[in-house]
């Protein structure tokens, strides 16, 4: 299974949420045991984390999660262009995927 490509678009300041339902030939992959990590970047090759998603398992069984990004975390990140992946894992990294990557904008907030 390779990553989708899904870009996002996060008002700065602003609570963010995206519900994924996460499908492998059509089925939804039980994501018993895994858990989920996500950042986002100014480039790949970027040594500094701009920002990191929570990731939440939210019905294991029917391939559920959610990934969050707080206003107060937003609120403290430069508006502007970035990169995010998403990757679901087991204990010890013994198994990675990575499952949706992509562009984020990140809008300028007005009122503060």
């Amino acid at each position: 299974m390779s990553a989708g490509t899904y870009n996002l678009v996060i008002d700065q300041g602003s609570d963010f949420a995206l519900d994924l339902v996460i499908k492998q030939a059509g089925t939804a992959l039980n994501l018993t045991n895994y858990s989920g990590r996500a950042q986002m970047r100014t480039a790949h090759s970027a040594a500094s984390v701009s920002a990191t998603f929570t990731v939440t398992v939210t019905n294991a069984a029917q391939g559920a999660l959610k990934l969050q990004l707080p206003g107060n975390t937003s609120k403290n990140v430069a508006a502007g262009q970035y990169i995010y992946d998403l990757e679901i894992f087991t204990a010890n990294d013994s198994i990675v995927k990575r499952i949706i990557q992509g562009d984020v904008t990140l809008t300028p907030e007005v009122t503060r």
